[in-house]
């Protein structure tokens, strides 16, 4: 398997420093085949040769490859929403500057030359049956992070939490989709004023003050 960084939320592997059990290999192998090349065009023998292990190694941990797949998906999100903690936690109890540093995080990743945009959103374009479960974790993926959004919308002090909520999310999505027609030096660069446009727009107070505070205080 070819070592890569897809993504910041991409981390070492379980248990780093020790030998991979074959099912890690495994997940490990699709977690970047199915992210670098899409889903539909890796073959499951491609992933247990690129993982280096006996087909039926795979059959007992995933007995289809909707399994496999939905395993990854799960996997990803569960960074993702590591990722999410981990830039809201550097900014306790200042809404604004979390969702400034969320914008800006994203706009790190959106701008490497390996980022191919969000699993979640590939997935679903994918697959668009809606009981498929790659499907399935793809939109749950997506009502969490609206949710988020309204939840730090509303501690922030927006007029309408579900409209900044749902105005972040199109942001999100756009800069995911822009990367895959644009690559990395297009409109996803400007992701981090966008979102102070539109933060601005719905705080309570005019709020280029704070959000210009906020943003010569470094929220990343």
């Amino acid at each position: 398997m070819r070592a890569t960084q897809a993504d910041e939320i991409l981390l070492s592997a379980p248990g780093a420093g020790a030998v991979a059990s074959p099912r890690d290999r495994l997940l490990n192998t699709a977690n970047d085949l199915f992210y670098r090349r899409g889903i539909h065009t890796v073959g499951i023998d491609e992933v247990i040769a690129a993982a280096g292990v006996a087909k039926m190694s795979l059959y007992r941990s995933f007995p289809s490859k909707d399994e496999l797949i939905a395993a990854y998906l799960a996997r990803r999100s569960g960074l993702y929403w590591d990722w999410w903690d981990r830039v809201v936690a550097r900014h306790p109890g200042n809404p604004l500057r979390q969702l400034l540093a969320l914008t800006a995080s994203l706009r790190k990743r959106a701008l490497r030359a390996s980022y191919r945009g969000c699993p979640f959103t590939n997935a679903a374009c994918e697959f668009p049956e809606p009981d498929h479960p790659a499907r399935r974790i793809a939109e749950a993926n997506k009502r969490e992070m609206r949710r988020r959004f309204r939840a730090l919308a509303k501690a922030a002090g927006a007029r309408s939490p579900a409209r900044l909520a749902d105005q972040l999310t199109l942001l999100f999505e756009g800069a995911y989709a822009s990367v895959l027609t644009f690559g990395h030096r297009g409109p996803a660069r400007s992701v981090v004023d966008a979102a102070a446009t539109m933060i601005d727009a719905q705080l309570a107070k005019p709020a280029d003050s704070a959000v210009r505070r906020s943003r010569s205080r470094g929220a990343r």
